[in-house]
C-alpha cells in the first residue's frame, strides 16, 4: 500500500487514536520500558512514528533541560493533536518520511520506532537513514506493548491501507538491521511485548 493511502487512513484515525487506548496504563508502560531502555537525561532522542505523542510525552518526563525529542509522523493529523496536547519547547515536530528525516549527520543519540515498524514502506532506506543521523554506538530500538500476534491482528482488520503491514519475528528484523552493520544487543518477542535493541558500530562495516 502507498505511503498516501497510509497517510490518509492515520490522518483519519487521528482524533480516535487516544480513545481506544488507557492512556495512564500506557503511561506506566512506556516509563518503566524507557527505564528498562536506558534512556539518561540529556540525550536528545527521535521518536519514529509519534502518532500522538504518547511516547514523545513519556520521553520528556525522563529528559532533563538539555534532552530534547525529535517527533515524527507521516500523518500530518496526528502531530498536529500531537503537538497540542504536548507542548514543551524540549520537541520539534516534523511532519514526514521516516527514509529522509530532517535531521543533521550523527547528531542523536537514541531512535524509538515505537509501534511503527511494520508501517515502513522502505525499511531499508529508513535503517539506512537512521545510521546517517546516529551518533556512533548511538542505539535503535523497535518496539511494542503487545506481542507479536496481536500486533499483526489489529492490523489485519484495521483497514485495506495498514491489513499487509506485518510484523515479522524480532530475529528477522534483527537480523535486517545487522545487515546494515547494526549490532543487536537484545530480542524479545513474547506475549507481553516486541523489542529490538541495536547498536550504531563505531565505524560503519
Amino acid at each position: 500500500m502507498s505511503v498516501e493511502a497510509k497517510t490518509k487512513f492515520f490522518d483519519g484515525i487521528a482524533d480516535k487514536w487516544d480513545g481506544w487506548e488507557d492512556l495512564e496504563a500506557v503511561a506506566r508502560k512506556l516509563s518503566r520500558g524507557l527505564d528498562d531502555l536506558g534512556v539518561t537525561a540529556s540525550e536528545a532522542i527521535v521518536d519514529v512514528g509519534c502518532g500522538t505523542g504518547n511516547l514523545t510525552q513519556a520521553l520528556l518526563g525522563k529528559l532533563s533541560q538539555a534532552g530534547r525529542v525529535v517527533a515524527i509522523d507521516i500523518s500530518n493529523e496526528m502531530v498536529k493533536r500531537a503537538s497540542e496536547k504536548v507542548s514543551d519547547p524540549r520537541v520539534e515536530w516534523h511532519v514526514g518520511d521516516a527514509s529522509r528525516m530532517p535531521i543533521d549527520d550523527s547528531s542523536v543519540d537514541r531512535i524509538i520506532c515505537f509501534s511503527v515498524w511494520p508501517h515502513f514502506e522502505d525499511p531499508d532506506a529508513a535503517i539506512e537513514e537512521f545510521k546517517r543521523v546516529l551518533r556512533e554506538r548511538g542505539t535503535l530500538h523497535v518496539w511494542h506493548l503487545s506481542s507479536r500476534a496481536t500486533i499483526n491482528e489489529i492490523h489485519a482488520s484495521a483497514g485495506e491501507a495498514v491489513a499487509n503491514d506485518v510484523l515479522v519475528p524480532a530475529t528477522g528484523a534483527a537480523n535486517l538491521l545487522e545487515q546494515h552493520g547494526f549490532v543487536p544487543y537484545e530480542v524479545i518477542d513474547n506475549d507481553e511485548r516486541y523489542l529490538v535493541s541495536a547498536r550504531r558500530p563505531t565505524v560503519d562495516r
